[in-house]
């Protein structure tokens, strides 16, 4: 921790993100000191970036909604997730993790003295639980996925892996990561499924309509790439590009200006970024390019067909978004360490896309093909629809009464 925290000082010199995250753990027992309540019950909730928070915020909203008694504190890791949601109404505090040392984790709790605490998928900081464990407030690890490769089942590893034992209870994606941790002596484990369904059914339900997309789209035919890395546009622009029927969405994974421009000298047709869009310029365009975060949830509804990037890289992106609004998705191969992506392609709603030739089958097969399209898209939405109710499930144990 004492080297992480040592190489965040150094690129922090160097990288714009790492210096707003210095900056951000720098002022966290500030803004605790100024907005903790002496006497106050706060639920803490740590999320290490955006993607990780929206998969812990329906059980936020639902604890906050049926026991407003409760202040919530909310912390990240990163900023793509605090610079998004430093201004959440639904946490009464928002701010950054201090690095995971002793003082630093001591000093934390000691200020916040929280009820009860909530770790959302993979954010094991020893020294934080470690002290939540010592003064017995109770610990909660929401859905998690385990593999026998993961470091805490591995043998020179064991004294970190006593972290598991710590939490009051761990709520697990699926049953395979409940038996690794049973087999490994950590009982304390429910399958309670994927909080992630139940996030983008709330924001299916209470999304509101945008006349800005709904111009640009004009009732064409619309693809949208959301959380695109380079290797997702060199996948699909070249086919697309050859479509001026087509209208494109593209969301990157980045957005600076660098990488903006990249893409729009790529696309062949004209390009609005989304900042500078009217309802008159967009009408004409071949391609609306985001250019700023916090949209992509809304904008899924507008598309018939999705492609989700990251699948080129460590891993494919938030499937779920898509899918709920009834429409399939594409993606790249890497995606069998992501249940969702293995269980859609089962049931037909999702495409595992490796080489071009690929996306330009499956892409002509479903945009020629109405029947083939609604069916595939049927599919994607049940999927979601049935695989809800982690919520409820974690709230039974929780607050048993």
């Amino acid at each position: 921790m004492y080297i992480i925290h040592l190489a965040i000082r150094i690129a922090s010199l160097f990288q714009e993100k790492v210096a707003t995250l210095r900056k951000g753990q720098k002022a966290t027992f500030s803004i605790l000191d100024e907005k903790i309540e002496e006497g106050a019950a706060y639920i803490w909730f740590h999320a290490a970036s955006l993607k990780d928070f929206e998969q812990g915020r329906p059980l936020l909203e639902e604890i906050r909604k049926r026991y407003p008694e409760y202040k919530i504190l909310q912390t990240f890791f990163s900023p793509s997730g605090h610079e998004v949601y430093k201004d959440y109404d639904g946490a009464d505090i928002v701010c950054y993790l201090p690095v995971d040392t002793p003082r630093n984790a001591r000093r934390f709790v000691e200020k916040v003295k929280p009820a009860m605490a909530f770790f959302i998928k993979t954010e094991f900081w020893k020294n934080y639980i470690e002290v939540l464990y010592k003064q017995g407030i109770p610990i909660y690890n929401v859905s998690s996925i385990f593999r026998e490769n993961q470091i805490f089942f591995r043998p020179y590893a064991r004294s970190y892996a006593k972290v598991l034992s710590y939490f009051t209870h761990i709520f697990v994606q699926n049953a395979p990561s409940k038996e690794l941790l049973n087999a490994h002596g950590i009982t304390q484990v429910t399958v309670a499924g994927n909080t992630r369904f139940d996030r983008v059914l709330d924001v299916c339900r209470t999304v509101q309509p945008r006349p800005l997309i709904e111009a640009f789209r004009d009732k064409e035919f619309t693809f949208i790439s959301g959380s695109s890395w380079e290797a997702d546009e060199r996948l699909y622009l070249p086919h697309l590009n050859e479509m001026p029927e087509v209208k494109l969405i593209i969301a990157p994974r980045i957005i600076d200006e660098e990488n903006l421009s990249r893409i729009t000298a790529q696309v062949k047709g004209k390009v609005v970024r989304y900042s500078q869009a009217t309802e008159e310029n967009v009408r004409d365009a071949k391609c609306l390019l985001i250019d700023s975060y916090g949209l992509l949830p809304s904008l899924y509804r507008y598309a018939d067909l999705a492609y989700i990037g990251g699948g080129f890289g460590e891993g494919v992106h938030n499937i779920a978004e898509a899918a709920v609004y009834g429409i399939p998705v594409l993606f790249g191969p890497n995606h069998a360490r992501f249940k969702e992506a293995v269980e859609l392609i089962a049931c037909g709603g999702g495409f595992s896309i490796h080489i071009e030739e690929d996306f330009d089958f499956i892409f002509h097969r479903l945009h020629d093909s109405p029947e083939a399209l609604a069916h595939a898209g049927h599919q994607a939405g049940t999927y979601v629809a049935t695989h809800a109710g982690a919520v409820q499930r974690i709230m039974k144990i929780v607050f048993p009464t």
